[in-house]
């Protein structure tokens, strides 16, 4: 079936994004393999469409008016695991896979248990938590070109820094990472201790796309620098700074893009009035309209 049969019209976006926020794509496609990425991204291409991809839709904020061109869902779901060498899809579980791997006795991946989203968004954020980032266990990473050429490129290739991935520039798709384990008798026990911790501090429940802001920097967190300012609960709409950790924003019931953009514009400015500190956006903001990537 070629990707244009699979397309699927005025898809609604609420459904696919961990914050229950957004309107229709104009189009849609599930994409399950390497090859129908590359595929997927030739008829970009050919149609000059305007695209997002998404995994597990967190980190992300759709504009309440939908996406006016093609969103991708990565289900590459593959997970092929060795003597400490895991090769895994961009559309796998991340949490999930912090937990199995803790499971079997290999450490690594252990701040990845809780952190909502799949391998390639990790990847393309490096996502981190407790010290660790993604990027301290990659080896590879496997992606699609702008041109639709399924590439690969190792570790040394790639650049990466705090919630950045050089795939931020270079416009690839990534379709696997490949990582490196240790074997460690005390795994399991550490991804339990981080689980239950981050169910303790964090909003674990609640719709959301995860930390809204950067840190400034390890010292003053921007959780922390929210929280200092006194605006845990205050409300936009059905928006609240959530009560249990100030980074995030979460929908209450039913929460406009709108009013969660409003809502952080507002705390961003007062903590800048108060603190002196002007934080950057760490959620994504997907746009309506969107030039071609």
């Amino acid at each position: 079936m070629s990707i244009e049969d699979k397309l699927i019209p005025n898809q609604s976006l609420a459904s696919y994004s961990t914050f229950g926020i957004g309107g229709p794509a104009k189009f849609f496609v599930e994409i399950k393999t390497p090859e129908e990425m590359a595929e997927a991204r030739r008829f970009i291409n050919r149609e000059k469409l305007p695209f997002w991809i998404i995994g597990r839709g967190s980190n992300s904020l759709f504009d309440d008016r939908g996406f006016n061109g093609l969103v991708i869902l990565s289900s590459i779901r593959f997970c092929d695991f060795k003597e400490g060498k895991l090769i895994v899809g961009s559309g796998y579980n991340f949490s999930l896979l912090g937990t199995q791997m803790a499971r079997q006795g290999y450490s690594g991946l252990e701040f990845a248990a809780g952190i909502p989203g799949s391998v390639g968004g990790a990847i393309f954020m490096n996502a981190g938590a407790n010290g660790f980032e993604t990027c301290d266990i990659l080896t590879e990473v496997s992606y699609v070109d702008p041109e639709g050429t399924l590439c690969s490129k190792k570790r040394s290739e790639l650049e990466f820094s705090y919630r950045h991935s050089s795939f931020h520039e270079n416009r690839g798709i990534i379709v696997s990472g490949t990582f490196t384990l240790q074997k460690c008798k005390d795994a399991r026990k550490k991804q339990v201790e981080i689980t239950r911790y981050r169910i303790a501090t964090q909003p674990y429940g609640q719709p959301s796309a995860g930390c809204v802001f950067r840190n400034p920097s390890k010292e003053k967190t921007a959780g922390l620098l929210i929280e200092s300012c006194g605006l845990k609960g205050k409300r936009v709409g059905d928006a609240e700074v959530s009560t249990v950790h100030a980074n995030f924003i979460v929908n209450r019931g039913k929460a406009t893009a709108q009013e969660v953009l409003e809502l952080a514009t507002q705390v961003r400015q007062t903590v800048s009035q108060k603190a002196g500190i002007l934080l950057e956006m760490e959620m994504r903001l997907v746009p309506y309209e969107k030039g071609n990537a």
